[in-house]
């Protein structure tokens, strides 16, 4: 399965155990200011990547990390962003056995390659949903340009566990905010979908158009049958008490006209001024 889920995966249909890959851009000006920390920069290249695996319930094992910067560029800058990387790779123990540095008229450009596993069992694809499905949103959305969008935690072992104990149809991560990766997920599983904005988990002082459009949220969107919605729940609220987790709208018949109300579309990089 190549593009069009948030890693490739690669394996025989019958295998038991599948290779995921994925490959993830930083670029300076479009991801994180010429200013900012070395170390929050090496955090999100590496963190975004490793998002992905969660999206699909995957474990990260290696990285390749290739860097392309200016002559100007400081080596203790370079040095910190690579600090930066090996933080998240020692917390989700992943090793990285290589890649490129070279010189670049700039800007400052980040590029992560990340292989890895998932069991076929538990590899969880956008478009598994059906029908009459419910849908979920870990955490909270918007206003992730105040530091979320540097500083988060890949939801890795919150997906595990969802894979290790649920059956969940269909899971994406949220990169460029619900209003644009929702309608992606749906049409990825042919379906329609509703959704209430006065469920979404905002963050503070968030609008609801906010938690549609800022993207970089990070979260986990997932759809699952309405019978064991209850369960999940309850034992969510168990293992992980400080991760919110909110039921926001369901999958549709997409033999019946669309109901659903037209949502601000999230962050598209070639769109944008």
């Amino acid at each position: 399965m190549g593009p069009g889920d948030d890693c490739a995966v690669i394996g025989h249909p019958r295998a038991s155990l599948w290779r995921l890959l994925k490959t993830d851009a930083l670029i300076e000006g479009i991801h994180f200011t010429p200013t900012e920390v070395p170390r929050r920069i090496g955090r999100k290249a590496l963190s975004r990547a490793v998002s992905d695996f969660a999206a699909m319930s995957g474990i990260p094992e290696h990285a390749l990390i290739t860097i392309a910067a200016p002559p100007s560029t400081e080596f203790n800058r370079l040095k910190n962003i690579y600090a930066g990387l090996q933080e998240v790779a020692t917390r989700f123990n992943i090793t990285i056995v290589g890649g490129e540095t070279a010189r670049s008229p700039g800007p400052l450009f980040i590029n992560v390659s990340l292989s890895g596993s998932v069991e076929r069992s538990r590899c969880i694809l956008r478009s598994g949903g059906r029908p009459g499905d419910l849908l979920y949103v870990t955490g909270r959305l918007g206003g992730s340009i105040s530091g979320h969008h540097l500083d988060f935690i890949p939801r890795l072992t919150e997906a595990r566990w969802l894979t290790n104990h649920f059956k969940l149809h269909a899971m994406m991560d949220l990169s460029d905010g619900l209003g644009a990766d929702l309608p992606r997920l749906a049409a990825a599983s042919g379906c329609h979908f509703t959704l209430d904005p006065l469920l979404l988990p905002k963050n503070p002082r968030c609008s609801t158009d906010q938690a549609l459009t800022d993207g970089e949220d990070y979260e986990l969107l997932f759809a699952l049958h309405p019978k064991i919605a209850p369960q999940l729940e309850t034992a969510w609220k168990e293992h992980f008490p400080q991760v919110r987790l909110s039921h926001i709208g369901s999958l549709t018949n997409p033999k019946i006209p669309a109901t659903h109300q037209k949502i601000s579309p999230g962050y598209d990089h070639f769109c944008q001024p």
